[in-house]
């Protein structure tokens, strides 16, 4: 995923002096074709955030399309303030790139879990949040956002993470905030934002082996959102789930609860994703999403308890 999106970086840079990449002092092996080949194009700030932020903003206000490379938390929550005021407040044409969302950098614990940032980026004024879901989408929204000239948080994985689309050509199609469907069920609807889509499309396949058909669509942007999938859904469909590995405040779950509350529909919207707590607990990416119920196996499950108590 993370390659996917530099490669894109790498062609746009490649066909405009304009276009700079700035890293706080990582992507050592993922950064170094583009340092190579256009090592005026590219600036290596060193393990300070704050100032990559406030840099990116005066050479984007100085005419340039500036992206800025780190991993998960630290070129967002480590650096809001100048992100705030300097990047989002002048409308700058900065693109923050965040590789690690979530758990991706489970074992080194809360401070590199990364489960905020969805929320504080997506209640900036100007700005665009990105979460691909694999390789094929995080193509696709970098493509998209470089067409934007404005402030854009691109959301990755760690990296190998399987692939959920066929090619890029399955998705290229899809315009600007559009969600993408991945599945069609009749029974309910499984909205999911990120890497962890393939565990709402395992979680579909288990819930076919118990006769419940589950329709699941891929939200490789949160802000804006696809508001017309969402209302078409929560009309259809008397429950929506939303999957997200980021905690459930605030988040992507709770950019589908507002559209839908004001759309004043009965659907009911279950939010799946970490609780309002801080993550204790150090494991590789799978083992926390396992341990806080965010799995294909802890949504089936959560799903079928949804279905069961209704009836009841």
């Amino acid at each position: 995923m993370r390659d996917a999106v530099i490669k894109e970086v790498e062609k746009l840079a490649r066909n405009d002096k304009n276009v700079i990449l700035i890293s706080g002092d990582l992507g050592y092996g993922v950064l170094d074709n583009f340092r190579k080949q256009m090592p005026k194009q590219y600036f290596n700030v060193g393990v300070c955030e704050q100032n990559m932020a406030s840099v990116a903003a005066g050479m984007a206000l100085e005419g340039k399309k500036v992206y800025t490379y780190s991993i998960g938390n630290f070129p967002t929550l480590r650096c809001i303030e100048q992100i705030r005021n300097d990047i989002c407040y002048h409308n700058a044409n900065v693109t923050i790139i965040a590789v690690g969302g979530g758990f991706a950098y489970g074992s080194l614990g809360m401070s590199h879990h990364a489960t905020e940032d969805i929320a504080i980026m997506r209640s900036l004024p100007n700005m665009r949040v990105f979460t691909p879901a694999d390789a094929s989408e995080a193509h696709l929204v970098a493509y998209q956002s470089a067409k934007l000239n404005a402030p854009c948080y691109i959301r990755l994985n760690k990296g190998g993470e399987p692939d959920i689309h066929s090619s890029y050509a399955a998705v290229e199609s899809y315009g600007f905030g559009q969600a993408i469907p991945l599945r069609e069920g009749e029974d309910v609807c499984l909205f999911s934002a990120g890497a962890i889509t393939m565990e709402a499309l395992k979680a579909a396949q288990a819930l076919a082996m118990q006769k419940v058909e589950a329709t699941v669509y891929s939200f490789p942007c949160v802000k804006p959102i696809d508001t017309e999938i969402l209302h078409m859904c929560a009309k259809r469909y008397k429950y929506v789930f939303t999957i997200e590995e980021h905690n459930i405040i605030g988040g992507f779950g709770s950019a589908v609860s507002e559209n839908i509350a004001e759309k004043g529909t009965a659907t009911k919207v279950i939010r799946i994703g970490l609780p309002d707590i801080y993550s204790s607990i150090v494991g590789s990416q799978s083992y926390l999403r396992h341990a806080y119920q965010m799995d294909s196996q802890a949504i089936a499950k959560k799903v079928m308890e949804t279905i069961k108590s209704d009836k009841n």
